[in-house]
């Protein structure tokens, strides 16, 4: 399992455009991914979860990911929330 931490730095939050992008990355990998926010834990490929999650602008979030892409499933949703959700680098 792996495990990053990261931070919602668009200004609008985790909205819908954001969930989608999150979920769309995240459902290109076979590994269980979750984004956890205080004591919440949703899956990474829920549209649904993650709008109900309320992350909004500076809210505090961990990355998780087991399974046999983990590492590259981490790292994919960390550069989407660094780069605010614009496209990913090289796709």
């Amino acid at each position: 399992m792996i495990r990053k931490d990261t931070k919602v730095q668009n200004r609008a939050g985790l909205h819908a455009r954001p969930a989608a992008l999150i979920v769309q990355a995240a459902g290109q990998y076979e590994s269980s991914i979750f984004i956890e926010k205080d004591s919440e834990k949703i899956n990474a490929k829920s549209i649904m979860g993650l709008l109900t999650m309320g992350a909004a602008y500076g809210s505090e979030l961990v990355i998780t990911a087991d399974g046999p892409d983990e590492e590259d499933a981490v790292n994919a949703l960390i550069e989407l929330f660094e780069n605010r959700f614009s496209i990913l680098k090289g796709r």
